[in-house]
């Protein structure tokens, strides 16, 4: 699943549109579907809308002993 695909199911899991969401987050659609094309969304984008929609995101290192390195905004 790629970046777009994982935001575009979180606008439909929030009943949300993806304009909507670029309202909340300050972008303008066209911009941010610029990005969602070339798969340039930041980690610190991500992290924000996580928190403008109150859900958790988080980026790990996942080792084969289930040891984790990993941010998270929760």
């Amino acid at each position: 699943m790629t970046t777009a695909d994982m935001i575009r199911e979180l606008c439909d899991r929030m009943n949300i549109s993806l304009a909507e969401l670029c309202r909340r987050i300050g972008q303008t659609p066209q911009n941010f579907n610029k990005k969602l094309k070339r798969g340039t969304v930041s980690f610190d984008e991500m992290m924000e809308i996580a928190e403008t929609l109150g859900v958790g995101y988080e980026q790990a290192f996942i080792f084969s002993d289930g040891g984790k390195i990993k941010i998270s905004n929760k």
